[in-house]
C-alpha cells in the first residue's frame, strides 16, 4: 500500500497474473502492476518502483519457496456477495492445514498490531493510529510533491476527478519555497549574467503595488507578479487565494449564507443555480480544511537569502 497507493479491497484481490512486463524500444523492461476493477470500476497499471518490486518478488518467493507453486483459491468479495473463481492470490495465509485469502479486517489487525509495536520503541506514537488509506495518501503526497503531473498521479491513483487527487495531495509551504528557489536556479543557469542588473526605483515601486493589489478580504491572491485577475475576483474558486488564518470565522459566514441559497435555490427549481452553489461550497471548505492544517503547524524560518556581489569588470 506505501509503495503502490491501493485500496485495501485492491490489495486483497492482488494475483500472481497481476504482475506484467511490459519492454520499451531500447530493450529495457519495465514491470507492471495491474489492478483489478474495484471502486470505479475501471483497471488500472502501475510501474513498478524497485521497493515495490522488492516487496513483490519476497511474496512469490515466500509463496514459491520448496519448488511449489501459488495455491489456488477462491475468495468471496463482501461487497459484491459473490465467490471469485480458482485464483493464485499474493496475499493468503495457511491456517491450520487450510489456505485462506487474507481478509480486509485481517489487513486492519495486522496494521493495528504494528502500531502498538511502534509505540512500545517510540511512546510519541502512543495516540498514532494509521489506517490503509493513510499510506494511500502518502504516496499520493510524494508522487506530487516530487514533480510529477497531478493529472498523471490521479491516473496511478484510479481517480476520475482531478479534485479527488487534490484533497490527497498535502503540499506544505516549504515544499512550495524548496521547489521555486530550485526552479530560479535552473533558470538563472541558462540565461547569461549580464542580464541580471539591479532594478530602478521605479521598477520596485511598481513590483511593491502588484502586492498590494493582491490583498483581498480573505487573504492574498498567489498570482504571478504582473498578471491580472484571471477569474473576476471569484477568490473561493481561485486556487490562488491564500487564506488568512484570521479569516476562518469569515468563511463559516460565507457557508452560511451559501446554504441558504441552496436551500432557496432547491425550492425555487434552479438546478444551475444548485450546481454552481455546490461547487463554490466544495472549494470553501477545501480552503479552510487547509487553512486550519496550516494554523496548527509551526512557522518554518526561511531567512533573508544572500546577495550576490556585483560581477567585477574584466581589466
Amino acid at each position: 500500500m506505501r509503495h503502490s497507493g491501493v485500496r485495501i479491497e485492491e490489495l486483497c484481490e492482488l494475483t500472481h497474473l497481476s504482475i506484467r512486463q511490459y519492454q520499451r524500444q531500447n530493450g529495457e523492461v519495465i514491470a507492471l502492476l495491474v489492478i483489478a476493477p474495484s471502486k470505479t470500476d475501471r483497471e488500472r497499471v502501475i510501474p513498478m518502483s524497485a521497493e515495490l518490486f522488492h516487496v513483490i518478488a519476497s511474496i512469490i518467493r515466500r509463496h514459491t519457496q520448496a519448488g511449489r507453486s501459488i495455491p489456488l483459491l477462491s475468495r468471496f468479495d463482501p461487497h459484491d456477495k459473490v465467490w471469485s473463481g480458482q485464483l493464485p492470490f499474493l496475499f493468503q495465509r495457511r491456517i491450520g492445514s487450510t489456505d485462506r485469502v487474507i481478509s480486509g479486517g485481517t489487513v486492519l489487525n495486522m496494521i493495528k498490531r504494528r502500531c502498538d509495536e511502534l509505540a512500545e520503541q517510540h511512546p510519541g506514537f502512543r495516540t498514532t493510529r494509521f489506517t490503509p488509506h493513510d499510506f494511500r495518501r502518502i504516496f499520493a503526497t510524494e508522487l506530487v510533491n516530487s514533480g510529477l503531473p497531478i493529472h498523471i498521479g490521479a491516473a496511478l491513483l484510479g481517480h476520475l476527478n482531478i479534485q479527488t487527487t487534490r484533497g490527497y495531495v498535502a503540499v506544505f509551504d516549504e515544499d512550495i519555497v524548496r521547489h521555486y528557489v530550485a526552479f530560479l536556479d535552473h533558470r538563472r543557469e541558462l540565461r547569461p549574467i549580464e542580464e541580471y542588473r539591479e532594478a530602478t526605483s521605479e521598477e520596485w515601486d511598481e513590483f511593491d503595488e502588484h502586492f498590494d493589489k493582491r490583498k483581498v478580504e480573505l487573504g492574498s491572491c498567489g498570482r504571478p507578479y504582473g498578471t491580472p485577475c484571471q477569474h473576476e475576483h471569484a477568490c473561493i474558486r481561485c486556487p490562488m487565494l491564500h487564506v488568512n488564518p484570521k479569516m476562518l470565522a469569515r468563511l463559516d459566514e460565507l457557508e452560511t449564507d451559501l446554504l441558504d441559497r441552496r436551500t432557496r435555490a432547491q425550492a425555487e427549481g434552479w438546478a444551475g443555480e444548485i450546481e454552481g452553489i455546490d461547487m463554490t461550497l466544495t472549494f470553501l471548505r477545501a480552503k479552510r480544511d487547509d487553512t486550519q492544517r496550516r494554523t496548527n503547524r509551526p512557522a518554518v524560518d526561511l531567512g533573508m537569502p544572500p546577495i550576490p556581489a556585483a560581477p567585477k569588470e574584466a581589466r
